[in-house]
């Protein structure tokens, strides 16, 4: 099947569907997916999730179930995207940059502060460049991207959540970082300065207690219901990066669905989208400051002009020993608002 990756085409048009009541349906589901992802199910994200699973099974007149499971319990990232080319998972839940096995260029989809802005970084998203890594990716690991991938955002802003307060660069220096296992971001924090340690994200709140981090890089609205605060009382704006939540599906699983059940997730994948949003944009500040209510500190003033000014000459090599895909820094600044 010829697929159409549909970045930017505004699939939210069912906002109105998400508020009404749908009728029960008890008959028992002709096909039914499994759905893997990182956070609880009491997150903003787990929730997000848990609507798609909801909505799939009212779009498609309960012929079609999503059963999610959250928190990693199918496993952490690799052998579960093992598991999905494999079709024994349909659905993983992750930035797309996980998918560089298949496409290394996509990493950079993530690059540390490269992108002015979040409109900036979704007009990149919508490049003939990103739309090939994601075909790639397709044809060589059988993966896809199901709906409009920026539009299902992932936890509002990137922060640092730290035992110290984070006032400039200088203080990066020397502190002990979580990463997740991604080369990239392992050697652009490097760069900054800071003593990478790769964990898993379940793994950070003990890792926290017992000194192995100092601190982790997380989106603003999973602070809250990961504790990370109870160990790291500091929480600082940065902006590294903007990022969504990829549906990344298995191909052949979501090509051999009926055309009704596909419309069913595809419609279910922009409604709950939508439904994140709302929750992200009514929710994330809220649960700041209960924090803040806690005694936790929160601050949007660090400058972060120094981090990319430094930043400049890390992808300056990258781009002179010719790491940097093809055409990528092109595309960055045909994005960029003149």
């Amino acid at each position: 099947m010829k697929r159409t990756y549909r970045y930017g085409t505004g699939l939210v048009a069912l906002a109105a569907a998400v508020v009404m009541g749908f009728p029960t349906v008890s008959s028992a589901a002709d096909v039914v997916w499994r759905q893997s992802t990182e956070q609880p199910a009491t997150s903003m994200e787990g929730r997000g999730h848990q609507k798609f699973s909801d909505l799939v099974g009212e779009f498609s007149n309960g012929k079609m179930e999503v059963k999610v499971f959250p928190s990693e319990q199918l496993g952490k990232k690799s052998a579960v995207i093992d598991q999905l080319q494999a079709g024994t998972i349909h659905i993983y839940n992750s930035t797309a940059a996980y998918l560089q096995k298949w496409e290394p260029a996509i990493k950079y989809i993530s690059a540390p502060f490269m992108f002015d802005d979040r409109p900036h970084w979704k007009r990149f998203m919508n490049t003939k460049l990103v739309k090939g890594w994601v075909a790639n990716v397709e044809k060589k690991g059988g993966i896809t991207l199901m709906g409009d991938y920026v539009a299902f955002p992932r936890g509002s802003w990137r922060v640092m959540v730290s035992k110290k307060k984070i006032n400039s660069l200088a203080d990066v220096k020397g502190i002990k970082l979580r990463m997740h296992p991604d080369k990239l971001a392992v050697a652009s924090w490097t760069h900054l300065g800071a003593e990478v340690r790769v964990l898993g994200w379940t793994e950070v709140y003990e890792s926290l207690g017992r000194g192995i981090v100092e601190a982790v890089n997380s989106p603003a609205a999973l602070v809250e219901a990961m504790k990370f605060f109870e160990r790291a009382p500091h929480i600082t704006a940065h902006r590294e990066y903007e990022q969504s939540v990829g549906y990344m599906t298995n191909v052949k699983a979501y090509d051999g669905l009926s055309a009704e059940l596909r419309d069913a997730v595809d419609r279910a994948h922009a409604g709950a989208s939508h439904y994140e949003q709302g929750l992200l944009d009514a929710d994330t500040m809220a649960s700041i400051n209960r924090l803040k209510a806690k005694g936790v500190t929160y601050s949007d003033s660090l400058d972060t002009g120094p981090f990319r000014e430094r930043m400049k000459a890390f992808y300056a090599e990258q781009a002179k020993n010719g790491t940097l895909p093809k055409g990528y820094l092109d595309a960055v600044a045909k994005t960029r608002r003149k």
